[in-house]
């Protein structure tokens, strides 16, 4: 079966989607003959000029969010004979959803995500939920109008705190674009003989360690965290973690690591001071690969000043 690489543009109404997958599709560099499906789950003002685009091999399909299934996309894959599809999302629909009802072809090969700069803070203060689903895909977030004024520092801070994957570029109002080019120190030292942990930053420590395993494995660590048991756990082995929240209380959820050779008696909802060697490996609980943690000394402690971990 050919895999069909899918580039998803993210983003709410006015954000800018549709003009620059208009000056995608018109520019000789992204084609290279393919036929491409260009997917419009969402209509705004701006409409689409097919005959600038570079290759007319372009089929455009407009569906509403409720009648994306995977039937229907493998029906439109079909009927185009398709080997590219291009994605205009819907910013009030959940990405799960499109996953969800992508045909098993369907690969994601990149993800954008645009905002209106005037408008984003309020969009992060009153729908954070679905910020956060923008983000957390995304390979490049821009920032359409942006002004002078603005806090490229308050833009980069938001964005950061839901993932550090993307890159960020700000695009002001007369089309001048600008990289981020804002450092993001951990705030731990990852070169120390044993990496220190602050209740305050297990959020960010987790975060990056399972987005960068391999720079962890063979580490030394310390923390505390919060004790998970089950029947189907080896003795000796428990999980330890914490509950995060990454944007909004709808997604809080507990976020753990397997930990191995634990000597002590400890049961679920138990608090702990954990230092581990960490090793990244296969195990059962992951169904993957995933940092494993061998325990060098567990003991018991007092619950965190605050338990739920963030990034703010």
């Amino acid at each position: 079966m050919q895999e069909v690489p899918v580039y998803l543009f993210l983003g709410f109404l006015e954000s800018g989607k549709t003009k620059f997958i208009q000056e995608t599709l018109e520019d000789e560099r992204f084609d290279s003959g393919e036929r491409t499906l260009l997917l419009v789950l969402e209509e705004g003002e701006e409409e689409y000029d097919h005959s600038k685009f570079a290759n007319p091999s372009y089929a455009v399909e407009f569906l509403e969010p409720a009648d994306m299934t995977e039937q229907k996309l493998s029906a439109l894959a079909e009927k185009y004979s398709t080997e590219r599809v291009v994605v205009e999302y819907n910013g009030m629909s959940m990405l799960q959803d499109f996953f969800d009802a992508m045909p098993e072809s369907w690969a994601i090969a990149q993800v954008m995500t645009f905002f209106d700069a005037t408008t984003f803070l309020a969009y992060n203060k009153n729908m954070r939920q679905l910020v956060f689903d923008k983000v957390q895909y995304a390979d490049m977030v821009v920032f359409n109008r942006f002004k002078g004024e603005y806090s490229k520092e308050e833009f980069h801070k938001i964005i950061r705190a839901m993932s550090r994957r993307p890159g960020i570029v700000y695009e002001y109002l007369g089309g001048k674009a600008e990289y981020d080019e804002i450092e993001d120190p951990l705030p731990y030292d990852i070169d120390a003989p044993i990496i220190t942990i602050e209740d305050k930053d297990y959020a960010f420590f987790y975060r990056d360690l399972v987005e960068e395993m391999d720079k962890y494995n063979g580490k030394t660590v310390h923390f505390k965290g919060l004790v998970a048991v089950d029947k189907s756990l080896k003795k000796g082995t428990i999980v330890v973690g914490r509950h995060i929240m990454t944007c909004c209380e709808a997604d809080i959820a507990y976020s753990g690591l397997v930990c191995e050779q634990v000597t002590g008696q400890y049961k679920t909802r138990d608090w702990v001071e954990v230092t581990a060697r960490i090793e990244v490996r296969y195990h059962s609980v992951y169904g993957q690969k995933g940092p494993v943690l061998k325990a060098l000394r567990v003991t018991p402690a007092a619950p965190p000043e605050q338990e739920l971990a963030t990034f703010y």
